[in-house]
């Protein structure tokens, strides 16, 4: 059994006509995966036959890209750690992550992260991928994360990324009590000088964009509902933080700690459009107990 990942197409009366080169290009093919298919054990099929990337296609042509077995990532060891799946078909997983787990293994945390633990069930399902996490939590952060099971749909999806069309909704609690019961926060994001850890508002740092809404408030804190336009790195906490409404418990960001023990905010909805099944999906995770608490 051919492990490889494929994508298949049937060639309409439309497309006829086109070289296999130009049509893979159209398919979001790009050229780094086109060398690996060509030069590192992939392979290129019209009707079941290999063929040369200059062939024009006809109607009714059956088109099939195999790509290169993909190598787990080196130094990324596979754990056999519970995870909860939402979703899963061939193409992608969307699982419910804990606060208290790490997107990808790090310095401080070299083990028990979401790559550790889909690596080890990749490995107990029979897949040969890496960790492509689309969508990643900070370590405390808790919800839904997209990922992609090949390189090529990870590509995909950072295309739709870009240009906005994979959306996630979040929940937090914050110090103090807002003006508005809606807004956006447009204030760019940097590395803070000396830490390799903190962000903070800096002229000179990337474009970010949050847009927040008031689900409830007391003399405690708001509760609020909130849309990331970009992902830059702590976005959340740090537009917050600037605001002078930190997240409780962030105490990385002036976050009080009394109420809750990690920075509370959750990702509570995820939604894209499906590359290969051409549909919007839409999945939503419950707020957790310690966040849940807190109403």
């Amino acid at each position: 059994m051919d492990e490889r990942f494929s994508i298949i197409w049937h060639i309409t009366p439309e497309t006829a006509g086109v070289i296999i080169k130009d049509y893979l290009k159209d398919q979001d093919i790009s050229k780094t995966s086109l060398t690996d298919i060509k030069f590192k054990g992939g392979n290129i099929l019209v009707n079941g036959e290999n063929m040369n990337v200059r062939y024009r296609l006809n109607s009714g042509d059956v088109l099939q890209v195999i790509f290169p077995k993909e190598e787990p990532s080196e130094g990324i060891r596979g754990e056999n750690i519970p995870l909860s799946i939402c979703y899963e078909d061939q193409y992608v997983l969307v699982v419910n992550k804990p606060a208290g787990m790490s997107s990808i293994p790090s310095r401080e945390h070299p083990s028990g992260s979401l790559a550790n633990a889909l690596i080890g069930y990749y490995e107990q399902i029979g897949i040969n991928a890496t960790a492509h996490i689309v969508t990643r939590l900070d370590r405390d952060t808790s919800g839904l994360v997209l990922i992609a099971k090949h390189r090529h749909v990870h590509h995909l999806f950072s295309q739709q990324q870009r240009k906005g069309g994979v959306k996630r909704i979040y929940e937090a609690f914050v110090a103090g009590t807002f003006s508005e019961d809606s807004g956006t926060i447009i204030e760019p994001i940097a590395r803070k000088k000396d830490s390799i850890i903190e962000r903070e508002v800096h002229p000179d740092g990337q474009y970010a964009c949050t847009n927040f809404k008031v689900l409830n408030s007391n003399k405690l804190f708001t509760h609020l509902q909130l849309q990331l336009e970009t992902g830059r790195t702590h976005q959340i906490r740090v537009h917050l933080s600037y605001l002078g409404h930190p997240l409780l418990g962030d105490d990385l960001y002036g976050g009080p700690t009394n109420l809750i023990k990690r920075q509370a905010l959750h990702c509570r909805e995820v939604s894209f459009y499906h590359p290969f099944f051409e549909r919007e999906y839409q999945f939503v995770s419950p707020l957790p107990n310690d966040m849940k608490a807190l109403l």
